[in-house]
C-alpha cells in the first residue's frame, strides 16, 4: 500500500517545496497523507470537472501544477469555483496536490521538458538563482580523507555544473586534548595532542546539509566532528527561472514558429516583429516569464517564448529579440506528462491518470 504522503515526498524530493517563490501555494492542499492511495489523477488546473472525474475514476489524490488555493479562504460556502472545488474535493476524501513554481525552478521540471518538445540542445536555466549552495568545511585524520569525502559526495555534495566530487583539500596540524569521559580516536585523556589532518571544503545545495552532515559525522572517526557551514552568493545552475539553449540547426522566424506551432498544437502565436535574424538561440519559460525578458536579451536570445505577455511589454523587446507569446496553459501543457512519467517510474504498481478535461479557461475563436 501507499500513503499519499509517500507520493507527496517523492514530489518534494524531486520539486521541494522550499523552492516555490513567496507567492506560490504548493504541496498538500486538503488531504489526510497518511490515506492509502488509490489512484491519481494528473491535471494542470484543479477544477470541479477534475475533482468529478477523480470520483468517477475512484482515484483520491489529484496531482495538479496550479494550486486551486493562492490566498486564503475566509468562508467556504460555495459562492466561488474555488470554493466550491475544495468542498467537493473535502466531502469525497480526494486529496488535492500541486506543483508549481517549486517544479518551475528546478532543472528537471517544467521548462526541461518544454525544451524537448523544442528539441533544444544545451538547456541551461535561463536565471540561476543564488543563496542557494553552502560551503562546508572539516578537518580530519590524514587515512580517513578518501572514506569521508566519498560518504558525503554520494550524498550529493561536490557538484558543480557539469562535474561532480569537487573539493579542496589542504594539510595542516589539528590540536585537542581529550575531557573526561571522552573517548578519542587518537591521543590521550587530558592530554594535547597534535595530529595531521586534512582540511576538506566542498560545495553543496543547502537542500542536501543534513542528508551530507549526516553522510560526514557517519564516516568520520572522530568522537566530537569539527566542521564549518558558509552560505555562499554563487548562483546555482541546477536552479532558476526559464531555460536558454540552441536549436539544432538554425532557422528563420517563420520555419520556427511554424515548428512550435506543430509542437504545441497552437491556433496562435502573438509574437513581435522579426529584427531580420536567423533563429538558433532559443530562451523559453512555461506559463507567465515575462519578467525574464532582460535575462533573455542579456544572454542574446534571438527569440523568448512564454505566455501572458501584456500588450506593452511587446515594446521591450527594442528590435532585440522576438518575444513569442504562445499562452499560459499552452507552454505549460506538458507539465501532465512530465509529472505523470514520473510517478510512473517512482511507483510503477499505482494507477496514474492524466486527466481527460481540458482546463484552458481561453478559448480561440
Amino acid at each position: 500500500m501507499i500513503t499519499i504522503g509517500e507520493i507527496t515526498a517523492t514530489l518534494e524530493n524531486w520539486a521541494p517545496l522550499s523552492l516555490q517563490e513567496p507567492y506560490d501555494n504548493a504541496g498538500l492542499i486538503c488531504g489526510d497523507p497518511n490515506w492509502v492511495a488509490k489512484k491519481a489523477i494528473i491535471s494542470i488546473d484543479i477544477t470541479e470537472d477534475v475533482v468529478e472525474e477523480a470520483i468517477q475514476m475512484g482515484a483520491n489524490l489529484i496531482v495538479a501544477h496550479h494550486p486551486i488555493i493562492f490566498k486564503g479562504l475566509k468562508k467556504l460556502v460555495g459562492n466561488t469555483y474555488v470554493e466550491r472545488t475544495v468542498i467537493k474535493a473535502i466531502r469525497n476524501d480526494i486529496a488535492l496536490y500541486a506543483t508549481h513554481t517549486n517544479l518551475d525552478n528546478v532543472h528537471l521540471g517544467v521548462n526541461k521538458i518544454i525544451g524537448e518538445k523544442m528539441d533544444i540542445h544545451n538547456p541551461e536555466i535561463l536565471s540561476p538563482k543564488s543563496g542557494q549552495l553552502l560551503k562546508l568545511v572539516t578537518y580530519c585524520p590524514i587515512d580517513h580523507a578518501e572514506k569521508i569525502k566519498s560518504a558525503m559526495f554520494d550524498a550529493g555534495a561536490g557538484h558543480i555544473g557539469k562535474y561532480d566530487q569537487c573539493s579542496f583539500n589542504t594539510i595542516g596540524e589539528g590540536t585537542f586534548r581529550a575531557l573526561d569521559g571522552a573517548q578519542p580516536h587518537v591521543g590521550k585523556l587530558g592530554e594535547q595532542h597534535h595530529e595531521q589532518e586534512i582540511k576538506i571544503e566542498v560545495i553543496l545545495n543547502v537542500l542536501l546539509k543534513n542528508k551530507v552532515i549526516k553522510a560526514l559525522t557517519f564516516a568520520h572517526p572522530y568522537e566530537e566532528v569539527a566542521y564549518e557551514l558558509y552560505q555562499i552568493e554563487n548562483t546555482n545552475p541546477q536552479i532558476g527561472s526559464g531555460m536558454i539553449g540552441d536549436l539544432r540547426e538554425e532557422l528563420d522566424l517563420n520555419s520556427f514558429l511554424d515548428l512550435i506551432k506543430k509542437s504545441f498544437d497552437l491556433k496562435v502565436i502573438r509574437h513581435t516583429k522579426n529584427v531580420n535574424r536567423k533563429i538558433r538561440k532559443v530562451a523559453w519559460c512555461g506559463g507567465s516569464g515575462s519578467f525574464l525578458l532582460g535575462a533573455a536579451i542579456g544572454q542574446k536570445a534571438d527569440i523568448f517564448i512564454t505566455g501572458d505577455f501584456k500588450y506593452h511589454e511587446f515594446f521591450d523587446a527594442e528590435n532585440q529579440i522576438v518575444i513569442a507569446d504562445i499562452g499560459h496553459y499552452e507552454s505549460e501543457q506538458f507539465t501532465m506528462e512530465l509529472i505523470g512519467d514520473f510517478l510512473k517510474r517512482n511507483f510503477p504498481k499505482f494507477a496514474v491518470r492524466l486527466t481527460e478535461v481540458y482546463t484552458n479557461p481561453v478559448i480561440y475563436y
